[in-house]
């Protein structure tokens, strides 16, 4: 089992270039499995969902090649549609290869995903809309079949905006015949990402980064090159990082523009944030002040920001509340918190932190992989040495955590 130690009352200060992201890149890794050429990612983060991403990908007859940063698949000679089950199970990004494979074979063989728990997660949505597009649907225990003659498009309109619904409609929709208008759909940038890589492997695709996307089926598709933006998530972790601990850092390549209502939140509690270009500069010092958040589909505030706040509020001073629209299972980090000596009310979908306690360093499990990297962060700020175990889930997701927060002077490694 992974364990990680923090010390606290380190301040931190530094500069670090932020890593390639997690949600962008799993979904664009699916979109080449639409092309029977090369299809080349640069900036990919080295990170264990990505791993096993390649793993499925090889299962099914592609050449990965991962160097450095660089990733080159290849995919001339996909011979099988089933994803495995373990890896399937490992991580919920494996359900955006359904669109994928319907797209390229007509077929796909996948078992219901796995990855963090966080909540109730179905994927209705996903599955109702492609049986618009002509699919048609037998299941066996948790493993679906998926079968379509033709794709085709039409008009489907998402009563939700969930990104990984849209997602898949968009990769079977760049294979369908003719035009598929989709409604509804989610605005988060990394959906705006794969629209954009698309359009590089040749797919008409009018609004991106939109609510209402179109897309024109069943163009040749061919070689294409696409670097993946900054991941948002673990800028945000890390902005999160310094407010806890104090100090100031630079994060190079960190998506400001995808974090406007993240960088407003934190303002709102004490931090100094100058925005460069594509890099942030934070300063921040004391305790941070009670905010009230809620989280929503993008532009709102990302439910992948919401253990980090949850840690925030127990360091700072006041009350706060925190509401969770998205997933419901992201408070069970409270209980973690708690160990520590926060001071959280959890009523339904929200919690109620009243802060001005001083945390302590004790021994605490990464629930999830957004939650683990919260016990990070509050162990920053808590006296002597947090110990957090189970922490696969954070690798998931973070490329080197401790690397990272040790160059900013943290003192923090890793165990096992």
């Amino acid at each position: 089992m992974s364990i990680i130690l923090v010390q606290g009352y380190h301040l931190l200060k530094g500069e670090i270039e932020i890593q390639g992201s997690k949600n962008a890149v799993l979904p664009m890794m699916a979109a080449a499995v639409l092309h029977k050429g090369t299809t080349v990612l640069e900036h990919v983060p080295g990170i264990q969902d990505v791993f096993c991403m390649m793993g499925i990908l090889e299962s099914m007859g592609c050449a990965c090649a991962l160097d450095g940063h660089r990733l080159t698949v290849t995919a001339p000679d996909l011979s099988d549609i089933r994803i495995p089950e373990k890896n399937g199970k490992a991580m919920r990004s494996s359900i955006m290869l359904l669109g994928a494979l319907l797209g390229r074979c007509g077929e796909a063989l996948v078992h219901y995903p796995g990855g963090c728990s966080i909540g109730s997660r179905p994927i209705d949505l996903h599955l109702s809309a492609l049986k618009q597009m002509g699919v048609e649907f037998s299941e066996e225990g948790d493993l679906i079949h998926a079968r379509t003659g033709k794709l085709r498009g039409g008009q489907i309109s998402l009563p939700y905006p969930s990104v990984g619904a849209t997602e898949n409609i968009l990769l079977a929709a760049a294979a369908a015949e003719g035009a598929t208008v989709l409604k509804g759909a989610a605005m988060e940038p990394e959906v705006e990402s794969l629209c954009r890589m698309l359009q590089a492997m040749g797919v008409n695709i009018q609004g991106a980064g939109t609510g209402e996307i179109r897309v024109e089926g069943g163009a040749e598709l061919h070689d294409a090159a696409w670097d993946v933006p900054g991941d948002r998530i673990v800028s945000g972790t890390y902005l999160s990082a310094v407010m806890a601990a104090g100090g100031e850092a630079v994060l190079k390549r960190s998506s400001p523009g995808h974090l406007e209502n993240v960088i407003r939140t934190m303002e709102r509690m004490g931090a100094e944030i100058r925005v460069r270009g594509g890099d942030m500069e934070i300063k921040s010092k004391g305790r941070p002040a009670a905010v009230s958040v809620e989280t929503g589909p993008y532009p709102g505030f990302p439910t992948d920001l919401q253990s980090m706040m949850l840690a925030l509020l127990a360091l700072g001073q006041g009350k706060g509340r925190l509401k969770e629209t998205v997933f419901e299972g992201r408070f069970a980090t409270a209980k973690e918190l708690h160990k520590m000596g926060a001071d959280i009310i959890i009523e339904e979908k929200e919690a109620f932190v009243t802060g001005g306690r001083s945390l302590r360093g004790t021994q605490v499990q990464a629930r999830d992989l957004r939650g683990g990297a919260a016990l990070v962060v509050a162990g920053l700020a808590a006296e002597g040495t947090t110990r957090i175990t189970d922490c696969r889930h954070i690798f998931r997701g973070y490329e080197d955590i401790c690397r990272d927060l040790s160059s900013l002077g943290a003192d923090i490694r890793r165990e096992g």
